[in-house]
């Protein structure tokens, strides 16, 4: 069994993990940053969770329904049967006035298929991280959760079981369809068997009608599909802000101590993944994302951060949960994110080739685009700043210092793009003066960051340690597919980091030793320039064989163990998913028109 066998639920407000055996074990309300109501996946015994008790004759299957974030699991024996369809609300208002229902609920809705289930509700909430102790009651119409001690916070499940029954744990025999809605706040309409279901079907709606306007390709359209669903439900939709994952302290190895939370918005990650999902036809995310960016800056010589909280919060004090056990006893559980006050100069080269896109294909009529033009040329001013000192770097670092290659190349890019944006906007507006600092961005790094010896572009300057991150020198323009150099690094880089067909992010020793499993994207990175150096039938055979180390959704995270291939580290990962988008992509944009229209005949959507 993949130890990460969950799906994830959500709306754009929050989001929830539940298991392949149907039980809910994260989940975090009212929003994706705030304190979980369930933490089981922290701490089996604390952490609390929320799930369908049957006997040993019950096997469970799990899968999405078709095009959506709607997650269902089936519990089947031989003579009866059910099913949970787990989902948390989202579509659009009747009101007229634009925007979506989305509450901070999650809806659990049992629909009966035969027989008569015999089921116990282990309903467990454990409010505030389970910091203090949670008192469940029965007050009527609902029961309600909450805590006497330290922060307050509360929660109300709605059912159309009995209340009673549901408290105890008692044994039910369901009779018909039945439905739970948990929620943030108390309801002030009555719930009900219907309204749930009319929710449902609403929440069902949105989904497919989302998928149909994602652009369609001829191969791994349904890798494509699902792993675009999991970017939005990382999407906070008030801000714009995308999530690198919705979990924290999931380790990269078990019993160590590289556990993060990745509930926020690194400026690095959610530019590739907007930049992604424009590319899918998604524009309204992209323009979300742009407004946050223009919020997070108000000052033209302010300086950006690596990441902002989702509301844009750009104080993400680090805090330890001594009390939690961690994921498999891997402590410690984090709560914050001590990497916002590093230093790491790749963000503006990312994020400038996100504004780039954007005026691309939009021109002067992209919206807000004065403001995005002080912001390039504020990028521009910090990067002549700032370009020749030592920063963290892409893999963030969090003690040494150095001049990272990766670095060195999203600085250059920084200023190639905002060249090419001034071309579009104003004829070429400071083009002279930003030329002469792109070339000796671009001798710097031609000299620097290579390595004779190694025949490849390293880690860093003056250092033989080869990086995954000098894979994407091609994909930024820097350099050919077919340079020489590119094509030794591509296979330097292979050769030292490739291990039972999955990628080391690097090998050298950093704060908290050598890295021991694999950094999912990293391998994504190998096939997509294995096939652009023209061995791509190999890349796709490495590619279908990453794709195997899915859990049974076809959800990544961050990390793959090396030997026994299971996932590690936060989950579902933004970063590995928009990773899989651009490789699948790039097959499809590599065929032949004979071979895409043969591959759109043999695709069937509707498996």
């Amino acid at each position: 069994m993949n130890s990460l066998d969950y799906g994830i639920i959500g709306n754009c407000k929050s989001a929830a993990l539940v298991s392949k055996e149907g039980s809910l074990d994260w989940c975090c309300l009212p929003n994706f940053n705030s304190a979980s109501v369930f933490a089981k996946l922290l701490d089996n015994k604390k952490g609390g969770g929320f799930s369908f008790e049957v006997d040993e004759s019950y096997k469970t299957s799990q899968k999405y329904l078709w095009k959506t974030n709607i997650l269902c699991t089936t519990f089947a024996s031989e003579d009866a049967a059910f099913q949970v369809i787990d989902f948390m609300p989202r579509y659009p208002k009747e009101n007229g006035n634009g925007g979506y229902y989305a509450p901070p609920d999650v809806i659990r809705f049992i629909y009966l298929l035969k027989g008569n289930p015999k089921i116990r509700v282990n309903y467990n909430p454990k409010l505030d991280y389970a910091k203090e102790e949670t008192f469940t009651e029965n007050h009527r119409y609902y029961l309600k959760s909450f805590t006497k001690k330290g922060k307050y916070d509360s929660l109300y499940l709605y059912t159309s079981l009995d209340l009673d029954q549901v408290l105890h744990k008692e044994e039910i025999s369901l009779t018909g369809n039945a439905y739970f809605l948990m929620g943030y706040h108390e309801k002030l309409t009555d719930q009900s068997l219907e309204r749930a279901y009319l929710k449902f079907q609403r929440t069902k709606t949105y989904w497919m009608n989302w998928s149909e306007t994602t652009t369609k390709y001829p191969h791994f359209n349904e890798e494509i599909v699902r792993s675009a669903l999991v970017l939005k439900a990382l999407t906070f939709e008030q801000t714009g802000a995308v999530l690198a994952a919705a979990t924290t302290s999931l380790p990269e190895t078990i019993g160590e101590v590289r556990n993060w939370d990745y509930r926020f918005c690194w400026i690095r990650d959610a530019s590739m993944v907007i930049k992604v999902m424009a590319g899918l036809g998604h524009m309204k995310s992209a323009h979300k994302f742009l407004e946050f960016i223009i919020n997070i800056i108000p000052d033209k010589d302010e300086k950006m951060q690596i990441m902002y909280g989702i509301n844009g919060e750009k104080e993400l004090t680090e805090h330890i949960l001594t009390h939690l056990d961690g994921y498999e006893g891997s402590k410690p559980v984090r709560v914050g994110n001590a990497a916002y006050i590093q230093k790491q100069n790749d963000i503006y080269g990312i994020l400038m080739e996100v504004i780039y896109q954007q005026f691309l294909q939009f021109e002067t009529t992209l919206e807000n685009s004065e403001e995005l033009w002080t912001i390039v040329r504020g990028i521009v001013r910090i990067v002549e700043e700032h370009w020749k000192q030592p920063d963290k770097g892409i893999w963030e670092f969090r003690t040494e210092e150095r001049h990272f290659t990766f670095s060195k190349l999203l600085c250059w890019v920084a200023v190639d793009r905002a060249i090419k944006i001034g071309e579009i906007l104003r004829h070429g507006i400071n083009a002279d003066k930003w030329k002469t600092l792109r070339k000796e961005i671009y001798d710097d790094i031609y000299e620097n960051a290579w390595n004779e010896e190694k025949q490849a572009y390293t880690q860093s300057y003056g250092v033989s340690d080869l990086d995954a991150s000098t894979l994407l020198m091609e994909t930024y323009g820097f350099i050919r597919a077919k340079d020489p150099r590119y094509i030794s690094t591509v296979k330097a880089t292979e050769k030292e980091l490739c291990y039972n067909g999955l990628m080391f992010r690097y090998k050298n020793k950093d704060d908290f030793g050598i890295p021991s499993s694999s950094f999912t994207i990293c391998t994504f990175w190998l096939i997509n320039s294995l096939y652009k150096i023209g061995e791509k039938d190999r890349a796709l055979k490495r590619f279908d064989e990453l794709l195997s180390y899915s859990n049974h959704l076809g959800l990544f995270s961050e990390d793959i163990d090396f030997e026994t291939k299971r996932l590690l580290g936060n989950f579902p990962q933004a970063y590995s998913h928009l990773a899989l988008i651009e490789t699948a992509m790039n097959f499809s944009q590599g065929l032949s028109s004979e071979e895409r229209l043969q591959a759109m005949l043999q695709q069937d959507d509707f498996l």
